[in-house]
C-alpha cells in the first residue's frame, strides 16, 4: 500500500511538472512518430532511365526511397532475342530491381507505342496488339501503371539544356523563338483533329483491356505544351484537354500522369488541378517539380524557387487521399555532378527528395 502510495505521489508531480512547463503529458513525441507513416502514404520514387546506376541505386536505398521508375530493356539483363513486352522480359528487369534493393513501380516510356501507333501509320494495329501484351504481362508480375505520352516523333523538347541557375547549376529550358521556323519531320504535318482521332482509336482499343488486367495507363502531358513543333500538333496542352481525354473512355485505367512543371508552364492553377483530377481518382502518377515563365518561354528551377505553391500542391495531394507512385522531375545540376542527362542529377534528386519528405511530413503531422 506504502509502494502504491508513493508511486502515485511521484507520478503526480511529473505530470504536474510537465503541466507547468507546457508540455501535453499524454502526447509524446514517440506517439506522434509512431503514428506517422512515412510520405504520408504516397509512394516516393526515384527515375532509373539510364542504366542500373550503381551510386543512384545505393543513392535510392540510403533516401529510403525503394520505389524505380524505368523501362523495360531485355539487354540490359542479358536478354538479346526476346521482346521488351514478353512476360521473360518483364520478369527478368523486376527481378534485377529486386536484387539491388529496390521495386519496379512505374513503367515509363513503354515499349510498342511509338509513331506507328501515334500518327496512325502501317502497322499500328500491330503494335497495339503488343501493348496489350505488355500490360497483361506487366500485372501479372505485379507492375499496374503505365506512364506514356502522345508526343510523336519529337518528344520532351528543350532549347538549352545548361543554363546557368541559383548558384552555378544548370537547368535545361526551352524558348519557342530558337524552333518556330524547323522545318517538319520527315513525316509532314498532323492538325490536332487528326492527332485527337489517333488518341481515340488507342484509348478505344487498349482502355477495355487495361481495365480487365487492374492497369493504370497515366497519360503525360505535352511538354512543352505549344500548340505544334515542326508540323506535328500537340494536343495534351491544358486541363480542359485531360478533362477530354478521360471522357473518351470512361474507366478507373484511364488517368493522367500529373506533370506539375508542364501543367504550370500551361499556365494552371496546380492545386485547383490536383484536386479536380484527385477527386475523380485520375491521377495515377505524379511528377513533382517546377518551372519559371510560360510554355512559350520557361526555364527548370530548383523545387523550391519556382512560380507554384509546392506547400500548397503537395498539402492537396494529401488531402484527396493519393496515395500512388510520385518522383521528383528535372532537378537542375548540382555542384561536381554530371550533366550527360540533363534534369537527372543525382545531387539534384537528394535536394528534391529532402524537400518533398520535408514538406509531406509537415503537413502530414500539423
Amino acid at each position: 500500500m506504502t509502494n502504491s502510495r508513493r508511486n502515485f505521489i511521484k507520478n503526480s508531480t511529473t505530470l504536474a511538472a510537465a503541466s507547468a512547463s507546457g508540455l501535453n503529458p499524454t502526447f509524446s513525441s514517440s506517439s506522434t512518430k509512431k503514428d506517422y507513416i512515412q510520405d504520408g502514404g504516397i509512394q516516393f520514387c526515384l527515375a532509373h532511365f539510364f542504366g542500373m546506376d550503381k551510386r543512384r541505386i545505393e543513392l535510392s536505398k540510403q533516401m529510403r526511397v525503394l520505389g524505380a521508375v524505368g523501362g523495360i530493356n531485355p539487354k540490359s539483363v542479358g536478354l538479346n532475342d526476346v521482346n521488351p513486352w514478353d512476360y521473360e522480359a518483364v520478369m527478368a528487369v523486376k527481378e534485377a530491381w529486386v536484387k539491388v534493393g529496390l521495386t519496379l513501380k512505374v513503367i515509363e516510356g513503354p515499349p510498342a507505342l511509338s509513331e506507328k501507333t501515334k500518327l496512325a501509320l502501317d502497322g499500328r494495329d500491330e503494335e497495339i496488339g503488343h501493348f496489350i501484351t505488355l500490360m497483361k504481362n506487366l500485372s501479372k508480375a505485379g507492375i499496374d501503371t503505365i506512364c506514356y505520352n502522345w508526343m510523336p516523333v519529337i518528344s520532351w523538347a528543350r532549347t538549352t539544356m545548361d543554363r546557368v541557375s541559383r548558384g552555378g547549376a544548370l537547368v535545361s529550358a526551352f524558348d519557342y523563338e530558337d524552333i518556330k521556323d524547323k522545318s517538319e519531320t520527315k513525316y509532314g504535318s498532323f492538325s490536332k483533329e487528326t492527332m485527337w482521332k489517333n488518341l481515340e482509336y488507342f484509348l478505344k482499343a487498349v482502355v477495355p483491356e487495361a481495365e480487365k488486367v487492374g492497369m493504370k495507363l497515366a497519360l503525360h502531358p505535352d511538354d512543352p505544351p505549344v500548340d505544334s513543333i515542326q508540323g506535328i500538333s500537340r494536343i495534351m496542352t491544358s486541363a480542359d484537354a485531360f478533362k477530354r481525354l478521360i471522357d473518351i473512355v470512361p474507366s478507373p485505367s484511364n488517368g493522367i500522369t500529373l506533370c506539375q512543371g508542364t501543367f504550370a508552364t500551361m499556365g494552371e492553377d496546380i492545386p485547383s488541378v490536383i484536386k479536380y483530377f484527385g477527386k475523380k481518382g485520375k491521377i495515377h502518377f505524379v511528377h513533382f517539380r517546377d518551372i519559371r515563365g510560360n510554355k512559350n518561354n520557361f526555364e527548370e528551377t530548383f523545387h523550391d524557387d519556382g512560380k507554384t505553391d509546392m506547400y500548397e500542391a503537395m498539402k492537396t495531394y494529401y488531402d484527396i487521399g493519393f496515395k500512388g507512385p510520385m518522383r521528383p522531375d528535372h532537378v537542375p545540376t548540382m555542384s561536381e555532378d554530371s550533366n550527360e542527362h540533363p534534369g537527372y542529377s543525382n545531387i539534384g534528386a537528394l535536394f528534391a527528395i529532402g524537400y518533398m519528405r520535408g514538406l509531406i511530413e509537415s503537413i502530414a503531422k500539423g
